[in-house]
């Protein structure tokens, strides 16, 4: 077996203690990281997707029986998007991930966030005895879920609800619902409805089935097996099911006195609807901590195989590894410097939503939460192209899901959609950043000479330059709009501004990469991280360069200097691949467990059986 993890004092220390942290390494990601190295979560060859599937949720009781209290994981920021940091490489990613993800953030996450929670017997589901499932989208309302038509009825006469699904159209869309991993409690989101007005959509508390099945009403038809997470998604229905009084979920954002009356601080129904949902945005970040942890295990293991696979050299007879070519190598550079840009950026994020959760810095809480949803977006859309680039750096030996790639990209897939579809949250993202975001604005300085392009905080700034002009740009279109047709005056815009968000996740992240070299106790590893931070820009700044040259950020000597300065970087990179792979801290026996990786230990041939 392999040493586990980077020394201290190593290179590779010294990165990990970066990417990790130091108290947060201990309390959060050591106890992850022990757990996944456990051997049952080990590939387990010739299951079928029901037999996945129910595997799924044998794992998540062994997490837990890991956890101090359901409770402290569900309400610690930290904590629950670490599990998905380390849970989402677990035999490629997938149903751990999704059914963690909701039982804890989505269920029981909703009940803590709300009133009377501390009054609530919640041991069933801390306990696993019963599992929680989130019920919100539905066949016809996805990104509009706000105007979903589930409704819950007040009954005057017990003070409970009846809820009732009216039309096909409203059934609860690919809820984890049936019985398999057991009896199940839902908080399903349902349009309250009292005396015949339409308050709103809340979250009511909804027993769903018990050890003999589905109880009265529910109605759960499985879906047909999708790519990526093996999870029981279903259609679920409801048929005038009779709700208590307190299986609504109430807070300052609405309260139902005795007389049937509501009591809300917010007007608003949308907004009373994005209250009751703000577990989302903690979803938001588990989707991403569970993509970056996906893509540092897909370079792992990319990286370490192309070490090992050796072929034909310059020579007769001669064999070099795979890497030794910049066609292979300067791919998987490229990569890692993403993933860094990536986990770092997950940090920062996640480090200021805390202070929001803990109650301070409350009046940022709205940036907080746009910059959450661009870091996702921008996160798990990075995730799918370098673990697609990871399983073709392994060839063939790559589609084997025993092989441990096969599967992120499809696993990544879902955390594109989960949470809010990436599009359509940058299309929010643009719209408020058109005029609420203003970036730093300066007179252009001389673009200088090429040497300014090996200083990554001068690319830095110059990156920040294309913001401002594709913030410029969506401005000047949304004013040519025609000013009678809202939607076509935002279709000239929406380009521009999509763009500009898109700069603006870059720049976040490439921020927060140069904050973490800034930290490096060691010179050796903060010259490295700059110049893998510097590669991560020179990538980004490509295709704006036409953009800064034309407004005098750029000269011509620098722009055609990019292409080999590029090259240079690589070049003095790829030494340190490694180094760079081993900071990922993967535990030895899950890459014990993969045969692409194993030089020796155990190979794909150990998996075949025999051809009848």
């Amino acid at each position: 077996m392999r040493s586990d993890g980077p020394h201290p004092g190593t290179l590779a220390g010294e990165l990990a203690r970066l990417l990790f942290g130091g108290e947060e390494r201990q309390h959060i990601h050591a106890r992850w990281r022990d757990l996944i190295a456990q051997e049952t979560f080990r590939h387990r060859p010739g299951l079928d997707s029901a037999g996945r599937a129910a595997l799924s949720y044998e794992w998540l009781r062994v997490v837990n029986d890991t956890v101090r209290g359901a409770e402290e994981l569900a309400d610690d920021p930290g904590l629950l998007a670490g599990l998905h940091e380390w849970a989402a490489i677990v035999d490629g990613g997938g149903g751990l991930c999704t059914v963690a993800s909701i039982h804890y953030n989505l269920f029981l996450g909703s009940l803590l966030d709300h009133e009377g929670a501390e009054s609530r017997d919640l041991s069933d589901y801390t306990t696993l005895r019963r599992t929680g499932t989130f019920l919100c989208t539905e066949l016809e309302h996805g990104n509009d879920a706000w105007a979903l038509q589930t409704t819950a009825e007040r009954d005057p006469v017990t003070g409970g609800f009846i809820l009732n699904t009216p039309h096909p159209g409203a059934q609860k869309f690919m809820p984890n619902t049936s019985m398999t991993g057991g009896p199940k409690s839902a908080v399903v989101a349902a349009r309250l409805l009292v005396d015949g007005r339409d308050e709103g959509v809340f979250l009511f508390l909804t027993p769903l089935s018990d050890e003999r099945g589905l109880l009265p009403g529910v109605r759960v038809r499985r879906l047909p097996l999708r790519t990526g997470a093996p999870v029981d998604h279903c259609l679920t229905a409801f048929d005038h099911v009779l709700l208590p009084r307190d299986a609504l979920l109430e807070s300052a954002h609405g309260r139902l006195d005795a007389d049937g009356r509501l009591h809300s601080s917010l007007g608003n129904r949308r907004k009373r609807f994005l209250q009751s949902i703000g577990r989302v945005t903690m979803g938001k970040l588990c989707m991403s901590g569970a993509a970056v942890g996906a893509t540092r295990a897909a370079l792992a293991i990319a990286v370490r195989y192309g070490d090992q696979r050796q072929v034909s050299g310059p020579r007769v007879g001669q064999r070099i590894p795979v890497n030794a070519h910049r066609s292979h190598h300067g791919r998987l550079l490229k990569g890692l410097a993403t993933a860094y840009a990536m986990t770092f950026l997950h940090r920062s994020v996640l480090a200021q939503w805390a202070q929001q959760h803990a109650g301070r810095d409350t009046g940022r809480r709205a940036e907080t939460e746009r910059l959450i949803a661009v870091a996702k977006s921008w996160i798990t859309w990075q995730a799918r192209d370098i673990t697609i680039e990871c399983r073709e750096r392994c060839g063939a030996q790559g589609l084997f899901a025993v092989n441990g790639l096969s599967e992120f990209p499809q696993y990544v897939e879902g955390t594109i959609t989960a949470e809010g579809d990436n599009l359509v949250i940058w299309v929010k993202a643009a719209a408020e950043m058109l005029f609420e975001h203003q970036p730093p604005r300066t007179d252009p300085e001389a673009p200088g000479g090429v040497a300014r392009l090996a200083d990554p905080r001068q690319v830095r700034d110059l990156l920040a330059g294309a913001e401002v002009i594709w913030q410029d740009r969506a401005r000047t279109a949304l004013r040519r709009g025609p000013s009678g047709d809202p939607v076509e005056r935002w279709n000239g815009a929406s380009s521009a501004a999509l763009e500009m968000v898109s700069v603006h996740a870059r720049l976040q992240a490439a921020d927060a990469f140069l904050e973490a070299a800034s930290r490096a106790a060691d010179p050796g590893t903060r010259d490295l991280l700059d110049r893998l931070c510097l590669l991560f820009l020179l990538e980004q700044l490509g295709e704006h360069t036409g953009d800064l040259l034309a407004e005098g950020h750029l000269s011509r000597e620098q722009v055609r200097a990019l292409p080999q300065l590029l090259d240079d970087v690589l070049g003095g990179l790829a030494p340190h691949m490694t180094d760079l792979v081993e900071a990922f801290d993967l535990p030895a026996a899950y890459l014990d467990g993969i045969p692409l990786v194993n030089s020796g230990h155990v190979s794909l041939a150990d998996y075949a059986t025999a051809a009848e």
